[in-house]
């Protein structure tokens, strides 16, 4: 899926916030397709991500 980022440079920390994510729920994700994710794994790692930049938002709140 090929689309157009607002700001292209974000991708790059982006990736490494979901290879963050996956590697702390334990999913082994690769750089590139990952097709073969269950549908339960891809969700760990969005759920991973989302629970990541609350904290991390309620922290900047302090």
């Amino acid at each position: 899926m090929a689309s157009k980022h607002v700001v292209p440079e974000a991708r790059e920390a982006l990736d490494r916030f979901k290879m963050e994510a996956a590697s702390e729920v334990g999913v082994n994700l690769k750089q590139g397709y990952n097709g073969d994710l269950s549908s339960k794994e891809a969700g760990s790692i969005g759920g991973q991500m989302v629970k990541n930049m609350i904290k991390k938002y309620e922290e900047s709140m302090k």
